[in-house]
């Protein structure tokens, strides 16, 4: 099943769901092995957005994955199943970042600056956009992810991340600016070509 498509699934596609939660809730194989595979796609793709390496993704996923099932009796059946699973993977990611040290504080006296990423009009394929946020360092990537791709607040990445709102919008701009010098270069190259 991809999720991107759940709202095209009809009512009994939802309540073989609901099943598959209760019998993983009870702690079945069968149902743990089905839920699986059908949130391995989407929560690995989660976790790769975050990490450079496959390999960190691949065991930040399993992470998730594993906390997924040992507290899937906390759900409710209230809300969306998939927020419910994506929010504890980020959650995973995002404490696997705290405890590396990933962030410092922004200086006060710092200077912050606002770009407009917008000033291009080069276009490129999402695999293209990805590859580049991918090349980001850590503290940038995971902010900009955060805000840009799953629109949390500044004040949400903070307390996330155990950083100030400052230093999230410190590192939101400076992503910006370093992914538009990269669309830049790479606009630069095209037009060569």
């Amino acid at each position: 099943m991809n999720f991107n498509q759940s709202h095209l699934l009809k009512p009994s596609v939802f309540l073989e769901l609901d099943q598959l939660i209760r019998e993983c809730q009870q702690k079945e194989r069968r149902a743990q092995k089905s839920l699986y595979k059908i949130l391995a796609p989407k929560l690995f793709g989660v976790c790769f957005k975050y990490c450079k390496e496959k390999a960190l993704a691949e065991d930040l996923f399993q992470e998730a994955i594993i906390t997924i099932f040992n507290k899937i009796d906390q759900y409710k059946f209230k809300g969306s199943f998939e927020g419910w699973a994506r929010r504890i993977t980020v959650n995973t990611i995002l404490s696997y970042y705290r405890k590396h040290q990933f962030f410092e504080e922004l200086d006060e006296n710092q200077n912050i600056i606002h770009d407009d990423v917008s000033d291009t009009n080069a276009q490129f394929t999402l695999n293209e956009l990805l590859e580049m946020i991918h090349h980001l360092s850590p503290k940038y990537r995971i902010v900009f992810s955060m805000y840009v791709l799953d629109d949390y607040s500044h004040q949400e990445i903070a307390k996330s991340l155990g950083i100030s709102v400052g230093t999230s919008k410190s590192n939101l701009s400076r992503a910006r600016v370093l992914l538009q010098n990269e669309i830049l270069k790479r606009q630069k190259i095209l037009n060569r070509g």
